[in-house]
């Protein structure tokens, strides 16, 4: 599909974030989430996550935020209409966050996310 407005995304990544469960929140610590439109070094990414994994954080203090980014314009390259362009946003999103809590891709994978 042609992609989506800057303004919509964000919405959409809004959107996906408020859609994940408190009790998921109470453990998510230090992390910015944001948009960007691709990553250069490869623009078929869908999201990365880019910090200290929850599970990693021994002495953990006075750091920037972990970031999350998710990318505009692979996601709605993939997708043949914004209903499904939602449903993407929201796994990258959820996948991206299972990052930052220290959950990597073969577990994902196990619990169907991947």
């Amino acid at each position: 599909m042609d992609p989506v407005p800057h303004e919509r995304f964000a919405v959409l990544v809004d959107d996906a974030l408020d859609g994940i469960p408190d009790e998921l929140w109470a453990h998510l610590d230090n992390v910015a989430v944001v948009t960007e439109d691709v990553d250069p070094d490869e623009p078929d990414l869908l999201g990365v996550y880019d910090g200290v994994p929850l599970t990693e954080r021994d002495e953990y203090g006075g750091v920037l935020p972990d970031r999350i980014v998710i990318f505009r314009l692979p996601l709605c390259a993939m997708v043949a209409d914004e209903d499904e362009l939602v449903e993407e946003v929201r796994v990258t999103v959820v996948h991206e966050l299972a990052h930052h809590m220290g959950i990597d891709d073969d577990e994902l994978h196990d619990l169907g996310w991947g």
